[in-house]
């Protein structure tokens, strides 16, 4: 039988890859609409985006313009696939941290 520690672990180390593979193809959303639309990389504060200095209600902007799919009307395929694919991986990390706090409260009753 596994033991469900060792379940919880797993699942923790692969939340994380997850969240690698969403900050890398993050990385390379920005990248591809600063040369497609200037207007909107500046607008999502893409050049600081990453940094300490940061303005989180700018980088909120670029989280609810691919969460509500706005990007669907965009000129460029390249910057529709990007999206689509950050989009899926921000729903499956999302739905890994719920599973990881859910089994961390089981585990917390249960031992």
């Amino acid at each position: 039988m596994i033991s469900p520690v060792a379940l919880f672990w797993a699942l923790c180390f692969v939340c994380v890859v997850n969240m690698l593979r969403y900050y890398s193809s993050l990385r390379g959303l920005l990248v591809v609409l600063r040369g497609c639309d200037p207007l909107l990389y500046q607008y999502v504060d893409g050049g600081g985006f990453f940094t300490s200095h940061g303005q989180p209600s700018k980088q909120i902007r670029l989280v609810r313009y691919i969460y509500a799919q706005r990007y669907v009307e965009h000129h460029d395929p390249e910057f529709i696939r990007r999206c689509e694919r950050v989009r899926g991986q921000f729903v499956l990390t999302t739905a890994l941290v719920g599973l990881i706090l859910t089994s961390m409260i089981a585990m917390l009753i249960w031992y």
